[in-house]
C-alpha cells in the first residue's frame, strides 16, 4: 500500500526511501564468498562486474575504459567531453584539478565551451576497440541525432543516451525532439538509456526497445541538482519502482528482460549491495573510482553538469586518491569505510545473505532502518 503523507492540507506526498534508510537481511543459509558469481550480461555482452562506470571526464579516458574493461567491468567514454574537443586534453585535466574552487565553474565553462570535433569520435573509440574489450560510448539526447551516426560507424557495442532525466516523449516548440523509439529501433546496437526515477516514465522508456534503462539523475556526490531544480529522489524507492515496471513489462512483451542500471548516489560498497538488493542488474558509479591512481580528474571529480553553460548543477569535488582501480574493485583495501574492494564487499554480501548470483540476490529481505551516523 502507498503511503501517502500529508505536506501540508493542498499537497500530499508518497513516502519515499534513500539506500540509508535501508538495511539487508540474512536469511537461514550463507555461503562461500568464492562460490557467488557477480556477473551479469546485456544483450550479448558478459561482464563479470555489475559496474557501469559513469560517463565523466574525471573518471573515464579511453586509458582507463580500457583498464576498467580488462578489470571485467564497463566504461563509456563521454562523446562530449574533452577528449572529443581537444586533441591532447591532458594539459587542460591536470588545470581543472589544479583551479581554485572559487574559479573552477567559471574556467570549466570555459573549457568546455570548445567545439566538439567528429573526427575525434572515431579516433577515441578505434583507441579503445583495439584493447579488445567492450566499447561504449555516452551522448546526451540533444546530441543523439548529430553524432550518433560517427558513433555507429566507428563501431561502438553499447550506446549511452544518458542526461539528467530522459523520458520517451520529449515536447519542444523549438526543435524536432529525439524520437527514442524510431531511433533504438533503426540501430543495430544495444542502447543503455536514462535516467527516469518512476515506474511509469521507465515503463515507458522500455516500450522504446532500450536494452537497458538508467536510475537515477547520475552525478552523485558531485550534482547539485536538488539545490538548482528542487529536483530529487530517493535511490531505494525509485529502484523499486523501476525493478516493478521490468516485471510489468517482461508480461507484457512476452519475456522482454530490460536491465536495471543503478545511477548516482552510491559512495560505498554497501550502497552498491542494497542498489543491487532494491532490483538493480548493475550500477553506475563515479565517485568511488575517482579516488584511483589512474583517475583523469587526479583526485577530483566532475560531470557534465558542472560546466553547464547556462545553468550549472554540479560542482568540482575534491576526493584525493586512496589507490588504483583494480584494489577499488578487487581490493585489498587498506580502509574500513567501503571505498576499497568493492566487488569484495559485494560477494560477501551476497554470500552472508545466502544468495549465489545477482538475480537471486534481488530478492534478498530489507528492513527500513534508521540512518546511523
Amino acid at each position: 500500500m502507498t503511503q501517502q503523507v500529508e505536506i501540508g492540507r493542498g499537497k500530499t506526498g508518497r513516502r519515499a526511501y534513500a539506500l540509508d534508510e535501508i538495511g539487508l537481511v540474512p536469511s537461514r543459509r550463507t555461503r562461500d564468498p568464492e562460490e557467488v558469481s557477480i556477473a551479469w550480461q546485456i544483450d550479448a555482452y558478459r561482464f563479470e562486474l555489475p559496474v557501469v562506470v559513469a560517463p565523466m571526464d574525471s573518471v573515464v579516458s579511453p586509458a582507463t575504459a580500457i583498464e576498467i574493461g580488462r578489470l571485467g567491468g564497463l566504461a563509456p567514454l563521454d562523446l562530449e567531453g574533452l577528449w572529443t574537443r581537444y586533441e591532447d586534453p591532458q594539459p587542460l585535466l591536470e588545470e581543472c584539478a589544479a583551479l581554485d574552487a572559487e574559479a573552477a565553474t567559471r574556467r570549466l565553462q570555459e573549457i568546455y565551451a570548445a567545439p566538439i570535433k567528429e573526427e575525434l569520435i572515431g579516433r577515441r573509440i578505434e583507441e579503445i576497440r583495439a584493447s579488445g574489450v567492450t566499447t561504449a560510448v555516452r551522448l546526451s539526447p540533444q546530441r543523439t541525432v548529430q553524432y550518433h551516426k560517427a558513433v555507429i560507424d566507428a563501431g561502438v557495442d553499447i550506446f549511452v543516451i544518458r542526461g539528467t532525466t530522459v523520458s520517451a516523449e520529449h515536447v519542444s516548440g523549438r526543435a524536432e525532439p529525439l524520437n527514442l523509439k524510431q531511433f533504438i529501433y533503426e540501430l543495430d546496437v544495444p542502447v543503455i538509456v536514462g535516467g527516469c526515477a518512476t515506474y511509469t516514465a521507465a515503463l515507458h522508456l522500455m516500450r522504446t526497445g532500450a536494452a537497458g534503462v538508467l536510475v537515477g539523475f547520475g552525478g552523485g556526490a558531485s550534482h547539485t541538482t536538488r539545490n538548482v531544480l528542487g529536483v530529487a529522489v530517493p535511490m531505494a524507492t525509485a529502484i523499486s519502482d523501476v525493478a516493478a515496471a521490468r516485471r510489468d513489462y517482461m508480461d507484457e512483451s512476452g519475456g522482454r528482460y530490460v536491465h536495471v542500471i543503478a545511477d548516482g548516489g552510491m559512495g560505498t560498497s554497501g550502497d552498491i549491495a542494497k542498489a543491487i538488493a532494491c532490483g538493480a542488474d548493475a550500477v553506475m558509479v563515479g565517485s568511488p573510482l575517482a579516488r584511483a591512481a589512474e583517475a583523469p580528474g587526479r583526485g577530483f571529480h566532475w560531470g557534465s553538469e558542472a560546466h553547464h553553460p547556462d545553468l550549472p548543477r554540479g560542482r568540482r569535488v575534491e576526493f584525493g586518491t586512496v589507490g588504483t582501480l583494480e584494489q577499488i574493485l578487487h581490493g585489498p583495501s587498506s580502509v574500513a569505510d567501503g571505498s576499497m574492494n568493492l566487488m569484495g564487499a559485494l560477494k560477501r554480501t551476497m554470500a552472508s545473505t545466502g544468495y549465489s548470483d545477482i538475480k537471486e540476490f534481488q530478492r534478498v529481505e530489507v528492513v527500513v532502518s534508521p540512518v546511523q551516523r
